[in-house]
């Protein structure tokens, strides 16, 4: 029931409360839309099971991870020591813009072994906080971080391991608009308890900036695009020469238009 899968533990702090439009957007992103299977672990963020045998979320409680996660991550004093990571495509511009607007270091793609474990590395990091877009794919890197004593918080759906992970968000993380909206909520959330923007006024950048972009769309539109831009330029150039060649044909009508007079001058004077 929809009461089930919104429903939020009362007594807390208006401001920290989900609106309803935010709501909508889980909803709309399927944010609550688990798998299959469940991990006992993960058995306590579920309301239930559709018809279909899909698991679903209780977007009450992915709400309140979403406000744990936030303070942990605000409490950082220096951005840079938050790391953000997703090995999965569908995550990859998502954890480049959270990077780019909250601050924090990110990697896209390959995780190199021995990123936070080999010195000798030139891309050694020693990061005070780890956050992760799936628990299976970015495997390593929160191997990785129970080592070096690193807290993790990882976006994790009904079917996600939580061995090495700290704080974890129950969300739909395999679905390209449920990690947008995911990092788009979480970055909002960071930015406000920072102080960089404020609460009665909506962010003005749009969840879609975090959406996936499939390269073989991107080319396409990019072909659409040159291709109009030459249909202008050809019309452009066609008025130039079309006003040009009525230009051209004006001075020779005037030119025609002297040399008549000047023979009809001399015949006078004949």
């Amino acid at each position: 029931p929809p009461t089930q899968i919104m429903s939020v533990s009362r007594g807390k702090s208006s401001a920290l409360q989900a609106t309803e439009y935010d709501m909508q957007m889980m909803l709309a992103c399927e944010v609550h839309v688990g798998t299959k299977n469940c991990e006992s672990a993960m058995a306590k963020y579920t309301t239930g099971k559709r018809s279909d045998g899909i698991n679903v979320l209780n977007l009450g409680r992915t709400w309140e991870k979403l406000m744990l996660a936030a303070r942990i991550i605000a409490a950082v004093e220096n951005p840079k020591d938050v790391v953000v990571i997703s090995s999965r495509p569908y995550g990859q511009r998502s954890v480049l813009k959270f990077g780019t607007y909250t601050g924090c270091s990110y990697i896209a793609g390959r995780f190199t072994p021995g990123t936070f474990t080999n010195q000798i590395q030139n891309n050694y990091m020693e990061p005070r906080l780890l956050i992760v877009t799936d628990p299976r794919g970015d495997y390593q890197p929160m191997k990785e971080a129970s080592y070096a004593n690193i807290p993790v918080i990882a976006l994790c759906d009904t079917d996600s391991p939580l061995p090495f992970v700290d704080v974890a968000i129950p969300c739909n993380n395999k679905g390209k608009h449920s990690i947008a909206l995911i990092y788009w909520l979480l970055a909002r959330e960071v930015l406000r308890l920072r102080q960089s923007i404020s609460r009665r006024q909506p962010w003005e950048v749009k969840p879609d900036l975090f959406l996936y972009r499939d390269p073989e769309e991107i080319a396409k539109d990019e072909q659409l695009k040159g291709e109009a831009e030459g249909v202008i330029t050809n019309v452009v150039v066609a008025n130039d020469f079309q006003t040009e060649e009525g230009v051209f044909a004006e001075e020779y009508e005037d030119e025609e238009n002297v040399e008549d007079e000047e023979e009809e001058n001399d015949d006078f004077f004949d």
